[in-house]
């Protein structure tokens, strides 16, 4: 390592030693915090530097996206941040503000679940009851892959601008309207113009809460 700075040796340090800990990598505020560093921008700078030199691999698509070049995954899985709830009123942060989001929480799938080492998906957790004929319960964590397209009949997370609302539905484009369609049959579509439909992301899997 004689190629990098101390500073940069600390941070590699670092990242080897949490992931030891923690089986997950550590987000850039845990690398600020812990090696007081002045700021998140030094310490993007200072992994720039480290991927450059091959010394890590980086998916800037999800907060704790830091891989060390070499280091094997023995328990072969990936976590994916939680980045917040279906039905909360803010819309769901993008991949490019993901890497600045301190999530805490984060779920694991397998490695082989997620080809692209997880680099397009995010997690939400479910509030609500409008997908329960489809097994999704209040409490399940859903994870989804980022994409602003989809096919009829296929589960997404939109964001509704004008209602300033994201929910989870199936989709049904109608002409110039859409249906959100919930899988419960007490309740009814949501019919809305199609420009005012953002698509988020689509369904991959769903982990059910055991509460």
């Amino acid at each position: 390592m004689k190629d990098l700075s101390r500073r940069q040796r600390a941070i590699l340090q670092f990242i080897e030693s949490f992931l030891d800990q923690n089986d997950y990598p550590p987000t850039i505020r845990d690398i600020q915090r812990d090696l007081d560093i002045s700021s998140t921008s030094v310490v993007d700078y200072n992994l720039k530097v480290l991927e450059n030199r091959n010394h890590i691999r980086r998916n800037r698509n999800i907060s704790r996206g830091i891989e060390l070049v070499g280091r094997v995954n023995h328990r072969n899985v990936i976590a994916i941040p939680v980045i917040g709830q279906i039905a909360a009123g803010l819309p769901i942060p993008v991949p490019g503000d993901l890497e600045q989001a301190d999530s805490a929480e984060t779920v694991e799938v397998g490695a082989d679940f997620a080809p692209n080492a997880g680099r397009d998906l995010f997690a939400l957790r479910v509030k609500g009851h409008s997908m329960i004929d489809a097994l999704i319960n209040d409490g399940d964590v859903v994870v989804l892959r980022q994409q602003v397209t989809c096919e009829n009949g296929e589960t997404v997370a939109v964001w509704l601008r004008d209602e300033k609302e994201t929910t989870l539905k199936r989709f049904y484009l109608e002409g110039e309207r859409v249906r959100l369609q919930p899988a419960n049959m007490t309740m009814e579509p949501i019919f809305t113009p199609a420009n005012n439909v953002e698509i988020q992301g689509r369904l991959v899997t769903v982990l059910r809460s055991v509460v």
